[in-house]
């Protein structure tokens, strides 16, 4: 089969042929129909030192992605031929002392799909049973592939109290927009995105009217956002460009006792206030690395029942996974939303 392999630390990716993978006992063969690119992809493309750190070459990338079951291993119960799954890219052992206290998310043994065990920028991929997250009858293999990133946007709006909450979004990008879309499901009352790229301050005003949009070349997010709160800031700010000064105007923004969410990753280290920004403010800040499992996909299932945001429109380019070399430009130009990688 025909595949992105990472072989090295030059810049870039080999499409070549590898052979299907083989699936052991307690695995299932999975028939890739989509995959996206992510963030981190791009890192791995370009290899990034920090991202390199946790690849184990040569590999098979990509991980957001759906597809159907096509081979069972002797000891699945839990799945079927014919089904539709997404894995869970954090490839838990279910075993360690995180994984036996509902914090899987932070396992001591964890694979990353893409990473370290064979990814989905391929035809097919093998995976261990009990990480695959499947769909109800219905579900789209777009709507499959874009969950894994969904779901990030969902944690970064759930790892603390919403409801009633006023919520400012740095970066809207595609998890951006996820944020502010589980950000009105889940009943925040005022909504802020701060978006530099012109096509994404363009594509989420038009998904999102009742959130008010910021172009910091145009408008000065801090006093936009204090104006419009009373001079008090938002309850909950959820960083997600990793630019540095993004990241401390999150926090510039921000009601004493609230709450940061950190999703973005910083070039590198950085300076900091934790005085003015952090202790006096008791402020709540928490770091989001991908989804709790399974809470977050159950959270993400809940929003996409009550019909009241749809992701999709958020995969704005679809792409052969021959393309890649054009597909990965897209999705770093700033003129994208979700790009699709299709084999």
């Amino acid at each position: 089969m025909k595949a992105l392999v990472k072989t090295s630390e030059a810049i870039g990716f080999e499409y070549r042929d590898v052979d299907v993978p083989k699936i052991g006992p307690k695995d299932v063969l999975v028939k890739i129909m989509g995959t996206t690119i992510c963030g981190s992809d791009i890192h791995v493309y370009h290899s990034s030192p920090n991202i390199m750190k946790m690849c184990q070459l040569p590999i098979v990338v990509g991980h957001e992605t759906c597809g159907d079951v096509v081979e069972v291993g002797e000891c699945v119960t839990s799945l079927k031929k014919g089904d539709l799954v997404s894995p869970e890219p954090h490839i838990f052992c279910g075993e360690c002392y995180y994984c036996q206290n509902n914090a899987a998310l932070n396992c001591l043994n964890m694979g990353l799909l893409g990473h370290t065990i064979g990814g989905a920028f391929a035809s097919y991929m093998a995976v261990p049973a009990h990480v695959c997250w499947k769909h109800p009858a219905g579900t789209s293999y777009e709507l499959g592939a874009i969950h894994e990133p969904v779901g990030v946007g969902v944690h970064s709006v759930m790892s603390g109290p919403i409801n009633g909450k006023s919520v400012a979004v740095f970066g809207c990008g595609p998890i951006g927009m996820f944020a502010i879309g589980a950000s009105r499901v889940f009943g925040a009352t005022k909504m802020f995105g701060i978006e530099v790229a012109p096509k994404r301050v363009e594509m989420a005003r038009k998904l999102f009217p009742d959130a008010t949009i910021i172009n910091p070349k145009e408008q000065d997010p801090v006093k936009t956002i204090k104006d419009a709160t009373d001079g008090l800031g938002v309850d909950v700010s959820i960083e997600l460009s990793g630019h540095p000064e993004a990241t401390r105007m999150c926090f510039d923004v921000l009601k004493r006792e609230g709450r940061v969410s950190l999703v973005g990753v910083p070039p590198g280290p950085m300076e900091f206030n934790f005085h003015a920004n952090i202790i006096l403010k008791e402020a709540t800040v928490r770091g989001v690395f991908g989804r709790e499992i399974w809470q977050t996909w159950w959270q993400l299932r809940a929003m996409l029942d009550t019909g009241r945001f749809d992701p999709l429109p958020i995969i704005t380019h679809r792409f052969p996974l021959a393309e890649f070399e054009q597909a990965f430009k897209m999705a770093e130009s700033g003129e994208a939303g979700k790009v699709l990688l299709i084999p």
